[in-house]
């Protein structure tokens, strides 16, 4: 992991600022000569910039962001836990962490961070810039403020404004996190009982029934006194996330997916994405109720240059961590131009 400081003060799109921004970041492979093999990869919501991490297998040879290739690199967001500044970090005027403190931002702020980097990184030219999850709502968000610096854009089980739907799963998470006593208090370890039962609601929307019920049905001859699969399944996921992540920043980012709208003061949706005149990959996820397939091909029917693509998966939304392969099939091509747009 690299840290880039930026000692100017950093402002937000709903107020106030950052008297000082250091964005942590991971890259893969070397810049060419011509500074034309750059692949910004945005990450969603609480994954970390290194890609090789929580993506396995997509920066290695061969693969469709291979990092003997490609000069790959990755940004830890803004209000995450992984190095970027967040809710732990130490606020400069109080000389104490924010905690619950640490003010509101959007989606918008998060792509000027990238760009913030991107710029010092010498990247006038990012050749293709991909996001999935709420990553996709990094790239588009940068994207469209900056067009001019991308060649291609990939864009995975996302959309180009937080739904009804996704804005109510997130405010259950919160309601659940806000309702443990402790949260609030001026400690990392604030407010974790809440955020593992709200990892484990949110779960439920990435995986869906058919990954469930794949891979988390009782063996029939289970005593009834038997503690469930799906029981057991859902405590040890919150009690994962609650030994890697911290309730702050979980709100946090939270906070920021509901304010994705690109057509926000751009005129609409539609005129907003015209901007994007470079050609556009979408892919959707046959399962995803997250992001549903009409979503998402509604999206590439917004965008001037697309072409849509659907994989297949039982594992809902996080399909798009899963099945590398379908997506190397789809991407891999896309980016080395072996077939054109058709949308």
């Amino acid at each position: 992991m690299k840290l880039y400081r930026s000692a100017a003060t950093f402002p937000l799109e709903r107020g106030g600022s950052l008297e000082e921004l250091t964005i942590a970041y991971h890259t893969f492979g070397k810049l060419n000569e011509r500074g034309d093999n750059a692949v910004w990869v945005c990450h969603g919501l609480t994954a970390n910039s290194d890609v090789a991490d929580w993506w396995p297998g997509a920066t290695d040879k061969g693969s469709f962001i291979d990092s003997e290739k490609y000069f790959v690199v990755c940004a830890n967001i803004i209000g995450s836990h992984y190095g970027t500044t967040g809710p732990l970090s130490i606020n400069p005027d109080s000389g104490k962490p924010y905690y619950d403190s640490f003010p509101p931002i959007t989606i918008r702020d998060m792509a000027r961070a990238h760009a913030l980097l991107a710029d010092h990184l010498g990247l006038r030219f990012i050749n293709t810039l991909i996001g999935a999850s709420v990553g996709g709502f990094q790239a588009l968000e940068w994207a469209i403020s900056e067009p001019s610096r991308f060649g291609k854009l990939v864009l995975i089980a996302t959309s180009a404004k937080a739904s009804p739907w996704s804005i109510a799963i997130d405010e259950t998470q919160r309601m659940a996190i806000k309702a443990d006593p402790t949260y609030g208090n001026p400690s990392p370890e604030a407010g974790m009982a809440g955020m593992a039962a709200a990892r484990a609601i949110g779960l439920l929307s990435y995986r869906g029934p058919y990954a469930y019920n794949l891979t988390q049905t009782d063996p029939d001859d289970a005593p009834a006194d038997h503690l469930h699969r799906p029981v057991t399944y859902q405590r040890y996921q919150g009690e994962k996330l609650c030994r890697r992540f911290n309730a702050y920043s979980y709100v946090t980012i939270l906070d920021a997916f509901d304010t994705h709208n690109v057509g926000r003061g751009r005129g609409g949706m539609v005129k907003a994405l015209s901007r994007l005149s470079m050609p556009s990959l979408v892919v959707g996820i046959d399962t995803d109720i997250v992001f549903t397939p009409d979503e998402t091909r509604s999206l590439a029917a917004m965008l001037p240059r697309a072409t849509f693509r659907e994989i297949s998966s039982r594992m809902g939304h996080d399909g798009f961590l899963t099945e590398h392969k379908q997506l190397e099939n789809i991407i891999k091509p896309f980016i080395t131009d072996e077939y054109r747009t058709d949308n």
